[in-house]
């Protein structure tokens, strides 16, 4: 077996679900010869969609057998308790079992948050997860969060955005010491709600490589 990151995909997720998760499949393959991918679903749309791109099952790419589907309007609480065979909690739960390294899906934000949080658990001192994007920036890219996990946070959980940020930068971009900025509206120190500015004073004192406010341009 080859030693590619292996990647367990919802592929019944979202709002188009095959069409969309299949074209998309052969495209990273092609383009990204490091990994492998799961595909999680039901197996025989699976296949018949693999077969219409003219895809074959191999080291490379496999497929996981689950019978229910998460849809777009289920409650976080319901894809919990009913759907503990759908294609996103297999999926979750084979980064759980180390047959993967990581899941990737497009469907439904709030039971991906909470099913991932329930199945995986929180790293030690983190209590909410946390949507990660990357943009790109003059200096390379940055990586930026939380892009809509949470509609409200404490000051704890911004200080605790900004240690999940650089602990992923030191793994994904194999930094040592992340540069870890606080997108707000200004730079100077009085601006901000009273959340951003107990937050900038529990960044100031931790040990990140905390560079202060920064804005959209910077």
């Amino acid at each position: 077996m080859g030693t590619w990151y292996r990647i367990a995909l919802d592929a019944m997720g979202g709002d188009h679900g095959l069409t969309v998760v299949i074209p998309a499949a052969k495209k990273a393959l092609e383009n990204h010869v490091d990994i492998a991918l799961i595909l999680v679903g039901d197996e025989q749309q699976i296949r018949a969609a693999l077969n219409s791109q003219q895809m074959m099952e191999s080291e490379r790419l496999q497929v996981k057998h689950a019978s229910q589907i998460v849809t777009m309007e289920d409650s976080p609480a319901l894809a919990l308790k009913n759907k503990k065979d759908s294609s996103m909690r297999v999926a979750i739960n084979l980064v759980k079992d180390h047959q993967a390294d990581a899941v990737v899906s497009a469907g439904n934000t709030g039971a991906l948050m909470a099913t991932a949080r329930f199945v995986l658990k929180m790293l030690p001192g983190i209590d909410r997860p946390a949507i990660c994007t990357v943009m790109p920036s003059l200096q390379g890219h940055t990586h930026v969060l939380d892009l809509g996990a949470n509609v409200d946070s404490s000051a704890e959980h911004l200080y605790q955005f900004a240690l999940m940020g650089s602990e992923l930068c030191k793994a994904i971009d194999e930094l040592t010491s992340p540069r870890v900025g606080f997108l707000n509206i200004g730079q100077e120190a009085i601006t901000g709600n009273e959340q951003v500015k107990a937050a900038n004073a529990l960044l100031e004192h931790s040990p990140l490589n905390y560079i202060g406010y920064v804005e959209g341009d910077d």
